[in-house]
């Protein structure tokens, strides 16, 4: 796999779990894999983080985050509120480099959007998947909005000239809607391609036995899964 970055289409779409999950499919293959978190916002110092959700679903430990900032903001403004240097995602691209030397793959978890900032300057992890050379898979929201926020997220990596690597939906619900089941054959017809993945909400309280399972059937073979998107559109 490389280096892959997970971002999203916004806050609490999902990311972290969708992490979680390609850690968890990646262990089962018997592989080495880092997991990064360039910035965690909104933890205090000592707290889990999304790092510790990532540790509890799947056992894994070789877990690295870079920097943290207590307020729940964008890196950019955390850091300037808690009077804290920016995170310098130049040197985080050359920590994952390192990282991806003697593994089969680094894992990249994002704050927020693909274009939130991360220092003054206005650097993105859409930046950081340039220095990297890395594909980003995009994890997206399963109800109303959806649509236009994946696209303003896909129309954004295109125009970097970025890796696609397809779209996730993050929390799929258990009972979903007219919004729900109409947007995931807009997804495709966005991004020009069948879903990579759905995992169902609620999918971060499973035990790790459980949650790998959940993640072998939620995610494509790409990723290392079962998931199917035309059976699961004909449901």
């Amino acid at each position: 796999m490389g280096v892959l970055i997970v971002s999203g289409t916004g806050t609490g779409v999902g990311k972290t779990v969708v992490t979680a999950a390609l850690t968890a499919l990646a262990r089962a293959r018997g592989e080495t894999v880092a997991v990064v978190k360039p910035a965690q916002t909104g933890e205090p110092p000592g707290g889990p983080g999304d790092l510790g959700v990532v540790g509890d679903l799947t056992g894994h430990t070789d877990l690295h985050e870079l920097a943290r900032f207590p307020d729940p903001l964008s890196p950019e403004a955390a850091a300037r509120a808690a009077g804290m240097a920016p995170l310098d995602l130049r040197r985080a691209a050359s920590h994952v480099a390192g990282l991806a030397e003697d593994r089969h793959s680094v894992i990249v978890e994002g704050a927020g959007g693909l274009l939130v900032r991360y220092d003054p300057a206005g650097t993105t992890i859409a930046d950081l998947a340039g220095m990297l050379d890395a594909p980003v898979l995009v994890v997206a929201e399963a109800g109303l909005g959806t649509l236009n926020h994946t696209a303003l997220t896909v129309e954004a990596l295109t125009a970097r000239k970025l890796r696609f690597a397809g779209v996730v939906v993050g929390a799929w619900p258990a009972d979903p809607g007219r919004a729900e089941l109409t947007n995931l054959p807009g997804l495709e017809t966005i991004t020009n391609r069948p879903l990579a993945g759905i995992l169902p909400a609620g999918a971060a309280r499973l035990g790790p036995d459980a949650f790998r399972e959940v993640a072998a059937r939620g995610l494509e073979p790409a990723l290392g899964g079962t998931f199917d998107p035309a059976a699961f559109l004909a449901r």
